[in-house]
Protein backbone atom coordinates (compact mmCIF):
# COMPACT_ATOMS: atom_id res chain seq x y z
CA UNK A 1 0.00 0.00 0.00
CA UNK A 2 1.48 3.67 -0.66
CA UNK A 3 1.71 6.37 1.33
CA UNK A 4 0.98 10.25 1.27
CA UNK A 5 3.81 11.77 -0.41
CA UNK A 6 4.82 8.53 -1.84
CA UNK A 7 5.80 9.21 -5.65
CA UNK A 8 4.32 6.93 -8.04
CA UNK A 9 3.39 6.00 -11.98
CA UNK A 10 0.27 5.42 -12.93
CA UNK A 11 0.42 3.65 -16.62
CA UNK A 12 -0.94 5.56 -19.79
CA UNK A 13 -1.08 9.25 -17.38
CA UNK A 14 2.21 9.72 -16.20
CA UNK A 15 3.65 10.26 -13.06
CA UNK A 16 2.13 12.02 -10.14
CA UNK A 17 2.71 12.47 -6.18
CA UNK A 18 -0.07 10.98 -3.60
CA UNK A 19 -1.40 14.05 -1.70
CA UNK A 20 -3.94 12.18 0.33
CA UNK A 21 -6.07 9.04 0.96
CA UNK A 22 -9.51 9.97 1.07
CA UNK A 23 -12.93 8.47 1.81
CA UNK A 24 -15.77 9.63 -0.80
CA UNK A 25 -19.16 8.13 -1.58
CA UNK A 26 -19.78 7.43 -4.93
CA UNK A 27 -23.19 5.90 -6.23
CA UNK A 28 -24.11 5.45 -2.90
CA UNK A 29 -20.79 3.85 -1.80
CA UNK A 30 -18.07 4.66 0.14
CA UNK A 31 -14.46 3.56 -0.80
CA UNK A 32 -10.99 4.61 0.02
CA UNK A 33 -9.24 6.33 -2.92
CA UNK A 34 -5.72 7.81 -3.27
CA UNK A 35 -5.64 11.46 -4.55
CA UNK A 36 -2.71 12.11 -6.95
CA UNK A 37 -1.48 15.35 -8.25
CA UNK A 38 -0.44 14.52 -12.18
CA UNK A 39 1.94 17.90 -12.61
CA UNK A 40 2.80 17.33 -15.98
CA UNK A 41 -1.31 17.09 -17.01
CA UNK A 42 -2.36 19.75 -14.56
CA UNK A 43 -4.77 17.25 -12.88
CA UNK A 44 -6.16 15.25 -9.95
CA UNK A 45 -6.62 11.58 -10.09
CA UNK A 46 -8.41 9.49 -7.87
CA UNK A 47 -7.55 6.10 -7.77
CA UNK A 48 -9.79 3.32 -5.77
CA UNK A 49 -7.60 1.76 -3.18
CA UNK A 50 -8.72 -1.73 -4.00
CA UNK A 51 -7.99 -1.43 -7.61
CA UNK A 52 -4.54 -0.32 -7.18
CA UNK A 53 -3.11 -4.19 -7.92
CA UNK A 54 -5.24 -3.89 -11.44
CA UNK A 55 -4.10 -0.52 -12.81
CA UNK A 56 -0.58 -1.22 -12.44
CA UNK A 57 0.50 1.59 -10.34
CA UNK A 58 4.13 1.93 -9.21
CA UNK A 59 6.80 3.74 -6.98
CA UNK A 60 8.83 5.68 -9.47
CA UNK A 61 12.04 4.09 -10.21
CA UNK A 62 15.09 5.25 -8.83
CA UNK A 63 18.49 7.48 -10.49
CA UNK A 64 20.69 4.33 -11.39
CA UNK A 65 17.65 2.59 -12.82
CA UNK A 66 16.65 5.87 -14.89
CA UNK A 67 19.98 5.95 -15.84
CA UNK A 68 19.88 2.55 -17.29
CA UNK A 69 16.87 3.46 -19.14
CA UNK A 70 18.90 6.68 -20.56
CA UNK A 71 21.40 4.60 -21.75
CA UNK A 72 18.87 2.89 -24.51
CA UNK A 73 18.16 6.03 -26.18
CA UNK A 74 21.55 6.12 -26.93
CA UNK A 75 22.45 2.45 -27.17
CA UNK A 76 19.53 0.40 -27.67
CA UNK A 77 18.39 -0.89 -31.19
CA UNK A 78 15.06 0.00 -33.21
CA UNK A 79 13.34 -2.50 -35.02
CA UNK A 80 12.12 -1.21 -38.54
CA UNK A 81 10.93 -4.47 -40.05
CA UNK A 82 7.45 -3.85 -38.56
CA UNK A 83 4.46 -2.79 -39.98
CA UNK A 84 2.62 0.47 -38.67
CA UNK A 85 0.37 -1.65 -37.18
CA UNK A 86 2.50 -4.30 -35.70
CA UNK A 87 4.54 -2.02 -33.94
CA UNK A 88 1.35 0.01 -32.82
CA UNK A 89 0.18 -2.58 -31.01
CA UNK A 90 3.37 -3.88 -29.19
CA UNK A 91 3.96 -0.28 -28.40
CA UNK A 92 0.34 -0.34 -26.72
CA UNK A 93 1.27 -3.01 -24.82
CA UNK A 94 4.21 -1.76 -23.71
CA UNK A 95 2.78 1.40 -22.64
CA UNK A 96 0.20 -0.61 -20.33
CA UNK A 97 2.67 -2.18 -18.92
CA UNK A 98 3.60 1.19 -17.16
CA UNK A 99 7.50 -0.41 -17.17
CA UNK A 100 9.64 2.97 -17.62
CA UNK A 101 12.19 0.97 -19.92
CA UNK A 102 9.04 -0.19 -22.62
CA UNK A 103 8.13 2.96 -22.05
CA UNK A 104 11.28 4.62 -23.03
CA UNK A 105 11.47 1.83 -25.90
CA UNK A 106 8.49 3.09 -27.50
CA UNK A 107 9.77 7.03 -27.45
CA UNK A 108 12.88 5.87 -28.74
CA UNK A 109 11.86 3.71 -31.63
CA UNK A 110 8.75 6.31 -32.23
CA UNK A 111 11.49 9.33 -32.16
CA UNK A 112 13.58 7.71 -34.40
CA UNK A 113 11.57 6.69 -36.86
CA UNK A 114 9.84 9.96 -36.61
CA UNK A 115 13.16 11.76 -38.01
CA UNK A 116 13.56 9.15 -41.22
CA UNK A 117 9.88 9.61 -42.13
CA UNK A 118 6.72 11.40 -40.90
CA UNK A 119 4.70 9.03 -38.89
CA UNK A 120 0.89 8.88 -38.94
CA UNK A 121 -1.47 10.70 -36.76
CA UNK A 122 -2.02 7.93 -34.29
CA UNK A 123 1.20 6.90 -34.11
CA UNK A 124 2.44 11.14 -33.57
CA UNK A 125 -0.28 10.77 -30.81
CA UNK A 126 1.56 7.83 -29.14
CA UNK A 127 4.41 9.44 -28.87
CA UNK A 128 3.33 12.60 -27.42
CA UNK A 129 2.02 10.99 -24.88
CA UNK A 130 4.64 8.45 -24.37
CA UNK A 131 7.16 11.51 -24.43
CA UNK A 132 4.92 12.63 -21.81
CA UNK A 133 4.54 9.66 -19.58
CA UNK A 134 8.45 9.42 -19.63
CA UNK A 135 9.29 13.03 -18.60
CA UNK A 136 6.58 13.23 -15.71
CA UNK A 137 8.81 10.40 -14.45
CA UNK A 138 11.95 11.82 -15.09
CA UNK A 139 11.34 14.82 -13.85
CA UNK A 140 9.89 13.58 -10.46
CA UNK A 141 13.38 11.29 -10.11
CA UNK A 142 15.69 14.41 -10.84
CA UNK A 143 13.46 16.69 -9.36
CA UNK A 144 13.48 18.86 -12.35
CA UNK A 145 10.55 20.75 -14.19
CA UNK A 146 9.38 19.53 -17.26
CA UNK A 147 11.02 21.77 -19.40
CA UNK A 148 14.49 20.73 -17.59
CA UNK A 149 13.39 16.79 -18.09
CA UNK A 150 12.65 17.54 -22.15
CA UNK A 151 15.54 19.48 -22.63
CA UNK A 152 17.13 16.14 -21.05
CA UNK A 153 15.64 13.82 -23.43
CA UNK A 154 16.25 15.47 -26.65
CA UNK A 155 20.08 15.73 -25.97
CA UNK A 156 20.26 12.11 -24.80
CA UNK A 157 18.38 11.21 -28.17
CA UNK A 158 20.25 13.49 -30.04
Amino acid sequence: MFQVGDSIVYPMQGAGVIEAIEEKEILGEKHRYYMIKMPIKGMQVMIPIDKVQKSHIRLVEDVLTLEHVLDIFQYGQTDTTLSMKERYKINTEKLRTGNIQEGAEVVRDLMRLNKKKALNSSEKQMLDNARKIFISELGIIRGITENQANDLLNKRVG
